[in-house]
């Protein structure tokens, strides 16, 4: 594994990044629009926008599933809630030959 997305935002968001650096591991935020400027989005080596605002931004399974591939992107870290416990997020996950973290 070399490069995680993280398919969350806020604090969440910052602990997985803080740890895939310590781990020496690539990573990549997902931002709705209103969170363009959050620490998440400053803190992961890649970004890519969500379209929406608000939680509803980070459960486009298609979206983020979309971004992960784009990005060339081993696996995703769905953080908790919003993804994390959605089975059909972890079938997305594994039809597109990504590593589901979780």
């Amino acid at each position: 594994m070399k490069k995680v997305l993280v398919a969350n935002r806020g604090e969440i968001a910052v602990r997985v990044f803080r740890a895939l650096r310590d781990l020496g591991l690539e990573s990549v935020a997902v931002y709705s629009q209103d969170d363009a400027n959050s620490m998440p989005r400053v803190l992961a080596d890649h970004a890519v926008p969500l379209s929406g605002t608000g939680p509803s931004a980070y459960i486009d399974i298609e979206a983020i599933a979309a971004a992960a591939k784009r990005e060339n992107c081993d696996a995703i870290h769905p953080g908790y809630g919003f993804l994390s416990e959605r089975a059909d997020f972890a079938r997305a996950c594994a039809a597109a030959g990504i590593t589901f973290i979780g």
